[in-house]
């Protein structure tokens, strides 16, 4: 009999994602924490990573009144570098020589443009007994309510072809269909898909394609489209193929009337044990 992997969730969020870190005592990283860091300075050692500098992250924000620059600071870039590079440059494993304890990224997954790569450079940045907490956005009741899920041929064809930045039919498939989603009315079954409005024309969409493409511009847009089951099975599959060398640790699926759901993932390098962790929470979650 094997352990149920899935969890209710608990009422706040930021206990949700650390539960059971010992923060304090812990060396940790975040991923894109922007002015709301889940972990603080004050509470434990913690780097902040993200796509770019503390200079380029202010500008880019700089017109957002949701966003206060003043409170934004980048210790590594995560861009044409590897993170474990990344980290070394912030000489993160000075402190932390066997890697780090912890890596948090609350609706950062869905970002990425390769994502196999990603989930390799988190687990070389780990100490072996580390974990990785995710918080992703549940397409049901978001923006990406139009979109169809990632596949795993879209998430292996960005892994062959090493994308750094978001490839221009990601950037399309984003600007094209991302529209105005009430996530309460969601919940009760009345959104008509006929009758959503998108917020870009095809035309707007292609043009940023283009430019992703030509220019090799980074788009900040939303590469992967997950359900709470589409997720898993994708895991799933990685972990059947020895692409994914994590296990779930437990998961939170989509509580009612939010939009996100969590997963927790520990280091594992033996791909019958991974695949095995996500076939037992496929069934969990299917029963």
């Amino acid at each position: 009999m094997h352990s149920s992997l899935v969890r209710e969730a608990i009422s706040s969020r930021k206990d949700q994602i650390l539960e059971g870190l010992a923060v304090g005592r812990m060396v940790g990283a975040e991923i894109g924490p922007l002015d709301k860091p889940l972990v603080t300075r004050a509470e434990g050692q913690i780097l902040y990573v993200d796509h770019c500098d503390t200079e380029t992250l202010k500008t880019k924000w700089s017109t957002d009144r949701t966003v206060d620059v003043s409170r934004l600071h980048v210790d590594a870039v995560w861009g044409q570098a590897s993170l474990r590079e990344a980290l070394d440059r912030a000489h993160a494993f000075d402190i932390a020589p066997a890697g780090l304890d912890y890596v948090v990224a609350s609706h950062v997954v869905e970002h990425v443009p390769d994502l196999i790569s990603w989930l390799r450079e988190l687990r070389a940045s780990l100490a072996p007994t580390g974990s990785v907490r995710l918080a992703i956005p549940d397409k049901r009741f978001t923006f990406d309510y139009l979109r169809n899920t990632s596949t795993l041929t879209e998430v292996f064809d960005a892994f062959v072809r090493k994308r750094r930045a978001p490839s221009g039919s990601r950037v399309f498939d984003f600007i094209a269909n991302i529209a105005d989603v009430d996530c309460a009315a969601a919940w009760r079954g009345e959104i008509d898909s006929a009758s959503v409005t998108r917020k870009h024309s095809v035309q707007t969409a292609l043009d940023l394609a283009y430019d992703a493409e030509s220019t090799e511009s980074y788009h900040d847009v939303h590469c992967w489209v997950f359900t709470p089951r589409s997720f898993v099975e994708l895991m799933m599959s990685l972990g059947e193929s020895e692409y994914l060398e994590f296990t779930c640790d437990w998961f939170t699926p989509t509580a009612r009337d939010t939009f996100e759901f969590f997963v927790s993932l520990t280091p594992e390098s033996d791909h019958r044990v991974v695949a095995n962790s996500w076939r037992q929470l496929n069934i969990q979650l299917n029963q």
